[in-house]
């Protein structure tokens, strides 16, 4: 095949952004077709190889180019999936929800969670927890969720509660703690957590938006509502 019998598309596919540009302007000076302007700027290019081999030795560059670019894409698939897939508990795990609140903040604390296990178990928990602040709330309910899944020998488990505060304070890892970057006055809530996952084993701590959150915060809710009553009932009991 001569060189001028090969296509502009051929040459077009073949030519770097540069050459491209490089054969509008000759073809703007020279009054030539784009066509021959790109196939002199290629046929310069490609010297005493010759254009054919030019060509094919780029078509084979953009051919291991596509490869990787696939090999990229199917990696990335594949990295998502088992992400996904670590992200969804077993049928053999438990899981767990909590929810801290104080009202107001800091006042009485009210904790609630949730144990779900595989074989249908369901734990609830629903009380008050003293006075302090809404971080403390959170760590106490968190708390009170592991030691029933400590009693109840959970395996697997996974618990998800809408605090960023105590999630993220739990997921630094030793390194940031030493480096005293976790939640200031938190300290030893953070320590008797970490203390209660590492002696189950397997626990993963997980951050959820407060609408998937909503059985752990009914029930820390209804702990507030009954202190709530409880203490209207004991001013009525006083007249």
């Amino acid at each position: 095949m001569n060189d001028g019998d090969i296509g502009f598309e051929v040459l077009a596919t073949a030519a770097y952004k540069g050459e491209r540009v490089a054969a509008r302007r000759l073809a703007g000076r020279s009054q030539l077709p784009e066509s021959d302007a790109l196939l002199q700027v290629l046929t310069q290019a490609a010297g005493a190889q010759g254009l054919p081999h030019l060509l094919a030795e780029r078509s084979a560059l953009r051919q291991r180019d596509e490869q990787r670019r696939v090999a990229k894409i199917e990696e990335k698939a594949q990295q998502l999936a088992l992400r996904k897939q670590r992200m969804q508990p077993s049928a053999e795990s438990w899981r767990g929800w909590f929810d801290g609140s104080a009202h107001p903040n800091p006042g009485q604390i009210g904790i609630g969670a949730l144990l779900c296990g595989p074989a249908g178990e369901r734990i609830e928990i629903s009380r008050r927890s003293g006075h302090g602040n809404s971080g403390e709330a959170e760590y106490m309910a968190l708390t009170a969720l592991l030691e029933a899944a400590a009693q109840a020998g959970a395996q697997g488990l996974v618990v998800y509660g809408d605090s960023q505060v105590v999630v993220n304070d739990v997921n630094l890892g030793t390194q940031a703690i030493a480096a005293g970057r976790g939640a200031k006055g938190l300290e030893a809530h953070r320590a008797r957590v970490v203390e209660l996952m590492e002696s189950m084993g397997t626990v993963s701590l997980r951050w959820v938006p407060r609408h998937r959150n909503g059985d752990a915060d009914r029930l820390s809710q209804q702990a507030i509502d009954r202190t709530v009553c409880a203490d209207r009932l004991g001013a009525a009991s006083d007249f």
